[in-house]
């Protein structure tokens, strides 16, 4: 653990916030570290159903510390633990964007499932004029969400875009006043924590399944869909509905 990430359970929400706003909140191995760990404890809680992750003060992250990353490394790189993590993630990931965004502030948000951001927020995938390339995943799915063509100009030019370019390409679900933007993000975290927990993991992996193929996909959805039915969340559900009230999923781990 270290104490530039701090980690708050709200009810069944999980709020992680890196916090290192003198440094723009850029990441050393240690916050890596502690970011992994983070959202493998919410995979790991049944009592937890959504992580959001967000930033100090003005800054989401300015990406990599590299004086951090300039001293020797561990055997297992911290990065590499927390991009699997967050790639893997069994349960929903929010992220609230309120500021800076640059290289795996960036890229990490591909990974999340909703992502909310300030209009202050800029993003910056500056990876060629550092002499890099793409990294978490990036140039696999930067395409996918905007677009061959807006992908490479990005991802080449590695110039800034704002929050409202961010929500046009994918990137941002919503562009929410910074005052409010972590209250927003934790209220429809919330509101997702209400629903079947089993229904909102699995919906979960469906959408991330690399599968394309619509004849497999359907005949995936139907064997989940079916042995869904008999489960008691689904019991609960056509209970309530029968009984005109709110399903009450609370007791489902």
């Amino acid at each position: 653990m270290t104490e530039f990430i701090s980690i708050e359970d709200h009810g069944p929400v999980r709020l992680i916030t890196m916090n290192r706003a003198d440094k723009k909140n850029a990441l050393t191995h240690a916050m890596y570290a502690a970011l992994a760990d983070g959202i493998a404890g919410t995979d790991a809680d049944p009592a937890l159903r959504v992580t959001v992750i967000t930033g100090a003060a003005d800054s989401f992250t300015s990406g990599n510390d590299l004086a951090d990353f300039a001293a020797p490394q561990p055997a297992v790189r911290p990065v590499e633990r927390f991009l699997q993590t967050i790639a893997t993630a069994k349960k929903p990931l929010f992220a609230a964007v309120n500021g800076l965004a640059v290289g795996v502030g960036v890229t990490m948000l591909l990974h999340c499932d909703v992502v909310y951001a300030a209009p202050e927020a800029t993003f910056t995938m500056p990876f060629t004029n550092l002499a890099l390339v793409p990294e978490a995943g990036s140039s696999l799915l930067m395409p996918r969400l905007a677009g061959h063509q807006r992908a490479s100009e990005i991802l080449l030019f590695g110039e800034p875009f704002d929050a409202a370019e961010a929500a046009r390409i994918g990137i941002v679900n919503r562009v929410v006043p910074r005052a409010g933007l972590v209250a927003f993000a934790l209220e429809r975290a919330a509101l997702l924590a209400t629903k079947a927990p089993a229904a909102v993991r699995l919906t979960k992996q469906l959408l991330k399944s690399a599968g394309t193929n619509v004849s497999d996909r359907i005949e995936e959805e139907g064997a989940i869909f079916q042995a869904q039915m008999k489960t008691a969340e689904a019991a609960e559900a056509f209970t309530a509905f029968r009984e005109r009230r709110k399903p009450d999923f609370s007791k489902f781990g």
